[in-house]
């Protein structure tokens, strides 16, 4: 057989059907090189027409190891530290790091090329800009001195009172 590109379905069963007759060949010998062309020819061929698409996220594989894989919110935050920071991860409002992936990685056994994919943060929940409409209302004296403990509420003391303790 002659090395060809592998183009379609055709190509392709024929270059299977070679790769399984040189199935074994040494490495270095003229069959074995020619395995190793034809495999990569394949494979090549494989990506293109076949591709594996990742979609979702490191978030999503967390939600699927705990609806599907038989995993729990509890043991998430086992590995990551607490309860809080796994709820943290799953609500996308803080990101997993390094440390965080490798814990999952070595507790779970999941794919640590999908743990670390990029992925967005949600954005923290702001409270709507005040209207225009909306007065303004100046803070109270007690509001004031809430905000400020260093000034004192008591009148300030007459000079002639100074004079007198001094």
């Amino acid at each position: 057989m002659d090395i060809r590109p592998t183009r379609n379905k055709n190509d392709l069963q024929v270059a299977l059907a070679e790769i399984e007759r040189l199935w074994g060949a040494l490495e270095g010998t003229p069959d074995g090189d020619k395995l190793d062309v034809l495999a990569t020819l394949v494979e090549a061929y494989e990506d293109k027409a076949y591709p594996i698409r990742t979609t979702g996220d490191p978030v999503d594989l967390l939600n699927y190891a705990i609806s599907d894989m038989g995993r729990s919110h509890a043991e998430l935050a086992h590995i990551l530290g607490s309860r809080s920071r796994a709820s943290e991860i799953l609500s996308r409002k803080r990101l997993l790091t390094i440390p965080m992936i490798d814990k999952i990685v070595a507790a779970w056994h999941l794919p640590r090329d999908l743990l670390a994919m990029p992925y967005r943060r949600m954005a923290p929940k702001r409270p709507p800009p005040a209207s225009q409409n909306e007065k303004t209302v100046a803070p109270t004296k007690k509001a004031a001195a809430k905000k400020d403990p260093g000034k004192s509420r008591a009148a300030p003391k007459k000079a002639t009172q100074r004079r007198a303790t001094a």
